[in-house]
């Protein structure tokens, strides 16, 4: 999972560009996504979400996904799940400091904003704290309620 998930970061451009297509392609299916219903969507397109983005980010589906603001490095792999930057433990080759084997969850998604037009003004852009009642719910269908204003 480590290697994909360095990969991710490395094809950032591609990946943001892909992302940004499919996010436009779901918020043009809103209707049909509301015509089924958003709570009887949400467990089979969470699955899924799961599945997919596990596997490209190692995704924890924290619910508030922030790949896009953060160069395609899920920052909840951090150790001490920090949202808004490294910790004052990032050693001098790079790595973590809980896990000296990984390089700084950190690092990687400066690394991967810097592939991105505009990803670095957004990496500056602080993230509010993860709402844990949402843990494990679709990211997807709630950019979607987001962009459309359906959103509870």
């Amino acid at each position: 999972m480590y290697s994909v998930r360095l990969w991710s970061v490395r094809h950032a451009r591609g990946l943001a560009r892909f992302y940004a297509f499919f996010e436009s392609a779901m918020v043009k299916l809103a209707p049909l996504w509301s015509a089924i219903g958003h709570q009887r969507l949400d467990r089979p397109v969470a699955a899924t979400e799961r599945v997919v983005k596990g596997l490209l980010f190692d995704c924890k589906m924290c619910g508030q996904c922030v790949l896009s603001s953060t160069g395609m490095s899920c920052p909840m792999n951090c150790p001490k799940q920090l949202r808004n930057g490294p910790c004052g433990g990032v050693r001098a080759n790079g790595h973590c400091e809980v896990k000296p084997e990984m390089r700084c969850v950190w690092l990687e998604a400066f690394r991967g904003a810097e592939r991105i037009p505009g990803g670095l003004d957004k990496l500056r852009v602080v993230q509010p704290a993860v709402d844990r009642r949402i843990e494990g719910t679709s990211a997807w269908l709630r950019v979607v309620r987001e962009k459309t204003g359906t959103a509870p």
